[in-house]
Order: C-alpha cells, then sequence, then structure tokens
C-alpha cells in the first residue's frame, strides 16, 4: 500500500533503465494497488513489463461482495497474474490455506494467474518446523490443477536486515517442488523477503530460484532495475 498516481513515472524510468535490449529472457511484472492497474498499464505498454493485481476474491462470479474485486474483473481489466495469499494478508488479515486455495482456483478458473505465497515465521523456523509448515501450506493453498507461479517468502526475513542463507533458501525451494509432484519441475518458484540490489545475484545464483518477489526495493526504478540486472539471464 506504496504511492500515488504520480509515482507511475518510475515504471517509465525502469523501462529507460532497462534499455532497448529490455531484461532479455526474464519476466517482469509489476503489482501496483488496485485502484492503479489500468494506469499502470498504459505507463508499461508495449514495452513487455506486464501488469498484476496484489488480490482477488474467491468468489468468481458477479456477487454481492461490495468492496471486492473479482478475478473476472481483473482479466477484463487485462491483468494476467494475482498475488494471493501474500504473508501480510495471512498474518494481519486472518487469510487461511483454504481461502488462499479459492482465490487461486478463482483467478485459474478465467485465465488469471496466481502467485502464490507461502512462509514460516519466525517462532516456526526456531522451533525447526519450517520445512513442515511450508509444506502444509503448500498441500493447502495450492490449486489442484492449472499453471501457477509460488513465491516463498519466509515473514522473518521481510523488511528486515536478515534473509536466509543460500542454503536454507535452496532447501525451502527443494521441499516446495517436492510438495508439488509431477507439477514441480514446470512451476516458477520465486524468493521474496528483503531481496535488493545487493544481495540479488546471489539469491538468483541459488539452485531452485528462478526469480524474485520484491518488496519495498521496486518502489524505485533505480533500485529495481539493479535487482533485474543481477538476473544471469537478462544479456
Amino acid at each position: 500500500m506504496h504511492g500515488r498516481r504520480a509515482d507511475l513515472r518510475e515504471a517509465g524510468d525502469l523501462i529507460a533503465r532497462l534499455g532497448p535490449r529490455g531484461a532479455g529472457a526474464v519476466s517482469v511484472l509489476i503489482c501496483p494497488p488496485m485502484i492503479y492497474l489500468e494506469a499502470a498499464m498504459a505507463a508499461v505498454a508495449a514495452s513487455g513489463v506486464a501488469v498484476g493485481a496484489q488480490d482477488c476474491s474467491p468468489v468468481a462470479e458477479d456477487a454481492a461482495r461490495t468492496g471486492e474485486v473479482s478475478a473476472a474483473m481483473l482479466a477484463d481489466a487485462g491483468v494476467r497474474f494475482v498475488i494471493v495469499g501474500h504473508s501480510e494478508r495471512r498474518t494481519l488479515l486472518g487469510e487461511t490455506d483454504d481461502l488462499v486455495r479459492r482465490k487461486a482456483e478463482a483467478a485459474l478458473a478465467v485465465g488469471v494467474t496466481p502467485i502464490i505465497c507461502v512462509g514460516e515465521s519466525q517462532s516456526e523456523r526456531e522451533a525447526g518446523r519450517e520445512q513442515d509448515v511450508v509444506a502444509a501450506q503448500i498441500r493447502a493453498s495450492v490449486a489442484a490443477a492449472g499453471e501457477i507461479v509460488v513465491a516463498y517468502e519466509p515473514v522473518w526475513a521481510i523488511g528486515g536486515s536478515r534473509t536466509p542463507t543460500p542454503h536454507e533458501i535452496a532447501a525451502m525451494h527443494s521441499v516446495i517442488r517436492r510438495e508439488l509432484g509431477p507439477r514441480g519441475a514446470a512451476t516458477r518458484i520465486l524468493y521474496g523477503g528483503s531481496v535488493n540490489a545487493k544481495n540479488a545475484a546471489e539469491i538468483f545464483g541459488v539452485e531452485g530460484v528462478d526469480g524474485a518477489l520484491v518488496g519495498r526495493a521496486c518502489l524505485k526504478a533505480a533500485d529495481f532495475a539493479g535487482i533485474i540486472q543481477a538476473h544471469p539471464a537478462v544479456v
């Protein structure tokens, strides 16, 4: 919940910083607040940068749900990705695995790809339960069929000064792929949690990491461009 319409100039600055070759083989997606979705799409038109939403309703069809936005509305607006189950919604708004799964299913039903977030708290990691917690979230939050993206975001690392070690990130991404079963090899799995231009190259070099779910470091074009350009697929 950051920014105003004027801040969309950062999207134009991002495109300029990436240059005429763009991000190479790297897919770049920005997910602004719902009210700025169409303005964001206009700002990145013809650039190759995609626009997604930060959430959607679990109710797929039109219904009496004042204040909610359905995945069908997002699709109608041209949105092709939506984040569901972000840790802030899970911890601050009490979203459950079941609710996250229903949101993902609603998105898939209308051709929108859900980015399903999972991750453990600090107390769960300190208790040695992190892999069990995330495995259970995958089993309960992931829609049974359809193309998805999974984002591993350890709650204790978000907005903080510490990130998991490369070994810890690799171990969790391996757990996630295992729990996804036959879909695991083809599913993009992102890491999120205090990603910045200084640590991005190391994170992208971790086995099993396909990309990053970036928080505040994406609000300024210079910072976000630095993260994107740290990916080895940018040429």
